[in-house]
């Protein structure tokens, strides 16, 4: 098994890091370093080249899943694992920092700012905790389900916005086929949650569904007031 220590001292990943920085790496380099070494017959750098092979841009990393990754010979579970879980902090990363200088005014702005839902293979329902400027305070996850359903609770999508005395939530949520029109289930579960605002007065200032380059907003197309 070829590991990054036998490498050439210039050419290690790790240590080019160190001296000149991350971003004088290149993207088999970075990957290289999660991956720590290679397969019987391939060097890691060989091996993380074999993974990027499999997309067609850079950003299609994180659409892979822990079974494409490991068809790639020489991926078992281990750095399958480390890959997808790099992956999703850098993502959590990045919605902080969205966070954190993000305002919200319309509909649109919620889509641009949940976007990356649209390549979800599962339905991701989040609440989005405003303060009384319309900043956001926090992006939670409440649930994942399956492609056909989500179940939502109450009493999950209140407890984060009770605990971070936001004054304004907003629901989020992906439809994989790409279509974001509500289904009967959407539409019976934001009456639920509205009615529940109302009794903790945390106002919802809407539910928008996230699809293939678009998106359906309850609070423009009235449903609130159903």
């Amino acid at each position: 098994m070829f590991l990054i220590k036998e490498m050439p001292f210039d050419e290690r990943p790790r240590e080019r890091l160190i001296k000149k920085g991350v971003s004088s790496l290149s993207n088999a380099e970075l990957l290289a370093i999660l991956l720590r070494s290679g397969s019987r017959d391939k060097s890691v750098i060989s091996l993380s080249k074999d993974v990027l092979y499999q997309l067609n841009l850079i950003q299609d990393l994180k659409k892979l899943t822990i079974t494409e990754l490991m068809n790639v010979k020489g991926i078992k579970e281990a750095k399958a694992t480390t890959i997808i879980a790099a992956i999703e902090l850098g993502r959590r990363l990045n919605d902080v920092v969205r966070s954190e200088t993000e305002d919200i005014r319309s509909a649109h702005d919620i889509y641009y700012s949940m976007i990356d839902l649209k390549d979800r293979e599962q339905e991701n329902f989040y609440c989005i905790l405003l303060n009384s400027k319309m900043q956001i305070i926090t992006k939670e996850l409440i649930y994942i389900g399956t492609v056909n359903q989500i179940s939502i609770h109450p009493r999950e999508v209140f407890k984060s916005a009770i605990k971070n005395n936001a004054v304004t939530i907003i629901l989020v949520h992906n439809h994989p086929s790409g279509d974001p029109s509500p289904s009967k289930a959407d539409i019976e579960a934001t009456k639920i949650l509205n009615k529940a605002a109302e009794v903790i007065n945390i106002d919802i200032l809407d539910h928008v569904i996230i699809g293939n380059n678009r998106f359906y907003s309850f609070t423009e197309q009235k449903i609130f007031s159903v």
